[in-house]
């Protein structure tokens, strides 16, 4: 190892004596580490490590007299996906029975949308499930930008066995084999009428494809294609009924091509949960996680929250690591308090520099109090929102709600997006900004003892 040595005394030659010794003391260090010896504090077990293996189970070198409650934790309060477990469902009981009741009842083809971390997805995932109690063929697919319609349905055709295909007994050797619809399809790609006239074939059974993240899909042809597949399955009473899901403020801006369509689909705007949803949520992880909200820091919850499932399971869930961290499996307001700063770090991260930079500068400027007023007036009516709106939601005067949109237009943090028979509407430049704005400001100025407990606190004693 004496080439170590030597090339760090070139490194440092002509430096001086201080150079030398520098020299020879990182050699020191680097030498054994080299050699795979002596590593420091490291061996000492000093190093943040995984709290449960990546089959689920607890390792038993962490140490932590709370790591079942925290693996329990992690399967209740999931914000980062969404809700697969019935257990975990909070609210959207009336939601999901009437989309179950359209698609039953009325042989409709259902369009979920709404702005993002609304739940769409989890009550997609409570539908399959309910489907393929109903024996219901479910096929399940996300959309992409470069979506085409040849290979959505062709992949969807795969998964609907011939078996019920009225050309093919059960006996037969296709059907015996396994085969799907997508072995009767044409190597060319396939139109809208060819799978319809295809899916008018099924008896037996029925078929649910869902296409969830449909907004995600930049090509018109696709969403025209998908509009003219509804029509032509509605027109010869297929078997085979579509649910969209995706991310937008009406119908139209989700589907193209509505007016051919309009009487064919139960198109539902997913709202935003009440207070006593909200609660469900976090009783619901107190049930599945043994830990307890005390009173105060379940109020401070549904108050922060307003109306999303998003942003109330990502304060559980940093508010329960919180609070074991210090050795309690009781969470307080203070650990949601904790738990606002974490979240304000992440949703940060996902916000352009610029705008990061612009938000920080109005908030120096005393534009806090206009912009939180704006964003929550943004997260409780899905985006777009109106003066009445931050008028009612935060409770001012009209005067005070336009002063409000005036000076945030003039900022440039918002813009007008249309303009109905009633009124203006606006919404945020950047998606992201409604939900770091309501949050920092909440960092800032919301506690526990100062948090408006009116609609939090009935609701909590409703439950």
């Amino acid at each position: 190892m004496a080439g170590w040595n030597m090339n760090l005394g070139a490194l440092f030659k002509g430096q001086g004596r201080r150079a030398d010794a520098r020299a020879a003391a990182t050699a020191a260090v680097v030498q054994p580490m080299v050699r795979g010896g002596h590593r420091g504090a490291a061996d000492k077990g000093s190093l943040p490590r995984f709290q449960a293996t990546a089959s689920d189970q607890l390792n038993n070198r962490a140490n932590d007299r709370f790591a079942s409650i925290r693996a329990k934790l992690r399967h209740a309060f999931t914000p980062s996906q969404p809700v697969a477990d019935r257990r975990m469902f909070a609210g959207r009981e009336e939601v999901l029975k009437t989309i179950i009741g359209s698609i039953e009842d009325q042989r409709l083809h259902v369009v979920l949308y709404g702005e993002r971390g609304i739940g769409k997805t989890s009550l997609l995932h409570m539908l399959t499930q309910a489907a393929h109690e109903a024996r219901y063929i479910v096929v399940y697919s996300s959309c992409g930008a470069n979506s085409t319609f040849d290979e959505t349905f062709r992949a969807a055709a795969v998964d609907i066995p011939l078996l019920f295909h009225s050309g093919f007994a059960p006996t037969t050797t296709e059907a015996e084999k396994g085969s799907s619809l997508a072995d009767l399809l044409p190597s060319e790609p396939i139109s809208p009428r060819k799978f319809g006239d295809l899916c008018t074939k099924l008896v037996g059974t029925r078929v649910l494809i869902i296409l969830d993240e449909f907004d995600r899909c930049e090509s018109g042809a696709f969403r025209r294609d998908v509009a003219e597949l509804i029509k032509n399955l509605s027109d010869r009473l297929g078997r085979v009924q579509l649910v969209l899901a995706g991310v937008a403020a009406d119908l139209t801006e989700l589907v193209e091509h509505i007016p051919s369509i309009r009487r064919n689909i139960f198109a539902l705007r997913v709202p935003k949960m009440s207070d006593t949803e909200v609660l469900q949520i976090v009783s619901n992880g107190e049930r599945e996680a043994g830990v307890t909200f005390d009173t105060h820091a379940g109020a401070y919850v549904v108050a922060l929250a307003s109306g999303s499932p998003y942003i109330a399971s990502l304060l559980c869930h940093h508010a329960g690591h919180v609070a074991l961290d210090q050795g309690r499996s009781t969470i307080l307001a203070s650990d949601i308090s904790t738990a606002v700063g974490r979240a304000v770090g992440e949703f940060q991260g996902r916000i352009g520099k610029p705008a990061q930079a612009h938000v920080r500068r109005l908030f120096e400027q005393g534009r806090g109090e206009a912009m939180a007023m704006a964003a929550r007036a943004s997260l409780t009516s899905d985006g777009a929102f109106s003066v009445s709106e931050i008028k009612a939601i935060n409770e001012v005067d009209t005067r005070k709600a336009q002063a409000v949109v005036d000076q945030l237009t003039a900022d440039g943090l918002i813009s007008q997006v249309d303009e109905d028979e009633i009124e203006r509407r606006y919404a945020f430049i950047e998606e992201g900004l409604p939900t770091y704005l309501w949050i920092s400001w909440a960092q800032q100025n919301l506690h526990p003892e100062t948090t408006p407990k009116s609609r939090a606190t009935a609701a909590a004693a409703a439950s």
